[in-house]
């Protein structure tokens, strides 16, 4: 079984401009170890990421596989894998073909994993993330890191609705854990 998650703001701290240097990459207490929680229990783990730094020209493309590739080791250091992480490069300037809240990333993850949309949670932070997941048809769990205790605090629109929230991604790890066996 498949679980995706967003990464910014459910793995990793959040920045205003997007997290453009390795230095700037700091991981969310827990986050590795709810990614190792997932993996040990038998899911594999495909992260759908918008970058619109790159398309901006604040990222640059080897440095987004930097970054990945810190993320990929300390998730693997605590025990996890992350399959595959799909990004969309596009500015969020520009029509969007690829960024969430677009479910193509989400959808290609599923058919690479040959994945059930209603058995394949998706997990965000943000309500860009639960208007692609519900495109794409996959139960959405809302975490409160990142912009996600703003979007609860607001009301999470009925357009997206169910939504589950959690306070991190442990505590979603521990939910799909018992929900999705």
């Amino acid at each position: 079984m498949l679980v995706l998650l967003d990464r910014d703001g459910v793995i990793n701290v959040d920045t205003p401009t997007g997290v453009v240097e390795l230095e700037k990459f700091v991981l969310i207490p827990r986050s590795v170890d709810a990614i190792a929680m997932l993996t040990q229990a038998g899911f594999r783990i495909a992260v759908c990421t918008n970058q619109s730094s790159i398309g901006k020209g604040l990222l640059t493309p080897d440095m987004l596989g930097i970054i990945h590739g810190f993320m990929h080791r300390a998730v693997h250091a605590a025990g996890g894998q992350i399959d595959r992480v799909y990004f969309a490069s596009e500015s969020s300037d520009v029509p969007f073909k690829r960024r969430k809240p677009s479910p193509e990333m989400l959808l290609e993850a599923m058919a690479e994993f040959h994945a059930d949309p209603a058995r394949t949670p998706f997990v965000g932070d943000m309500i860009t993330d639960m208007e692609a997941a519900c495109a794409a048809g996959c139960p959405r769990i809302l975490t409160r890191t990142g912009k996600g205790g703003a979007l609860e605090a607001a009301g999470i629109p009925a357009a997206v609705a169910p939504v589950t929230v959690v306070d991190n991604l442990y505590a979603a790890a521990e939910l799909i854990c018992k929900e999705y066996r």
